[in-house]
């Protein structure tokens, strides 16, 4: 885990050259599932092993916070009420993957004693990223309004993956987060709506300033920013960059590089109960 970056290896950064660079290059920037060459046979044990938790885990699903079809969050209460809660949001840059295929991650901070929640979100095309940013917090009123009666009411750490990460950023103000932990995000949308990817997303300029984290004012809550050290350059630059936009405000929060781990594999480390990223969440609330 580092505070000073001045020793973090920085990749080179594709977008420092982005106007030489033809659409195929600028979409392979983003392109997590091409760059890591086993991306199927990982997201296909994701999926198994997410199914089977969610079908034997002690569970409340499909419970609806909001109007929209999947506005659903599924809770895994811990055995005392008032236990830390982590709160899980998924990725697929904000167009595919829903809650239901993240289940594998309770394991890890469940074998401490936490409680996990973890909302689904609206996709685009279907709504806009404006609408999908919206609904997180919306997710968390639900659970701070409800979460008691179904066994959650202790401190909330706010965690996402990939989109998720970015999600992070934007409900880091919510009055029912305590800390967040922010994995492989995206935090410029700008370099977003010149690749393929914005065929869904339809970004706008008022949501590029709007919606990006790195175009934004600091919240001055702890948010540990972490990546894998195998991701692509942009996701790690990104992740740096944000870390030093925080720090340059006094913004608490660590910088967490996992070594060796790549845009699918860090999400092991969140998995397992001995994680680098469980034992982050864990040490959020000090």
């Amino acid at each position: 885990m580092a505070d000073d970056t001045s020793s973090i290896h920085r990749p080179f950064d594709p977008r420092s050259t982005w106007a030489k660079l033809s659409p195929a290059e600028r979409s392979a920037a983003y392109d997590n599932n091409a760059a890591v060459k086993n991306s199927a046979e990982l997201i296909a044990e994701r999926n198994e092993a997410s199914g089977r938790l969610r079908a034997t885990l002690k569970s409340h699903l499909d419970l609806p916070y909001g109007e929209r079809a999947n506005n659903k969050i599924d809770l895994y209460p811990a055995a005392k009420p008032d236990a830390p809660c982590l709160v899980f949001v998924h990725g697929g840059y904000w167009q595919r993957n829903s809650r239901e295929l993240f289940a594998m991650l309770v394991e890890g901070v469940a074998a401490h004693g936490w409680s996990v929640a973890i909302p689904g979100y609206s996709l685009a095309p279907e709504v806009s990223l404006t609408d999908i940013v919206a609904e997180i917090p919306r997710a968390l009123d639900w659970l701070a309004a409800h979460g008691a009666a179904y066994g959650i009411a202790g401190p909330v750490v706010l965690s996402g993956w990939s989109a998720g990460a970015h999600l992070v950023a934007m409900g880091l103000d919510h009055p029912r987060v305590h800390a967040g932990l922010a994995l492989s995000g995206v935090y410029d949308l700008a370099p977003i709506r010149d690749t393929g990817l914005n065929t869904a997303l339809k970004l706008t300029d008022e949501e590029i300033a709007e919606l990006s984290p790195l175009r934004l004012p600091v919240t001055q809550k702890r948010l540990d920013i972490a990546y894998g050290s195998n991701e692509l350059p942009a996701l790690v630059c990104d992740s740096i960059a944000l870390h030093d936009k925080r720090a340059a405000a006094n913004a608490p929060g660590k910088l967490i590089p996992v070594e060796g781990a790549d845009h699918f594999t860090i999400l092991e480390a969140l998995r397992r109960p001995d994680g680098i990223l469980v034992d982050a969440i864990r040490h959020l609330l000090d």
